[in-house]
């Protein structure tokens, strides 16, 4: 699965790893994150993350 880097922090969403902090469930895609998740990191909206090149 594609991974996402927050550019404020460094922080690196892992599709296979989902989000604990926030409920969001192993196995769910960038595309399936709600609009409203934030970085558990920094608290950056999803606008703040870019996809990382293999």
């Amino acid at each position: 699965m594609k991974q996402w880097m927050c550019m404020n922090c460094g922080y690196t969403y892992d599709p296979e790893a989902g989000d604990a902090t926030q409920g969001i469930e192993p196995g769910t895609a960038w595309e399936d994150l709600p609009d409203d998740w934030i970085c558990p990191h920094c608290a950056a909206n999803k606008e703040s993350f870019e996809l990382e090149e293999d």
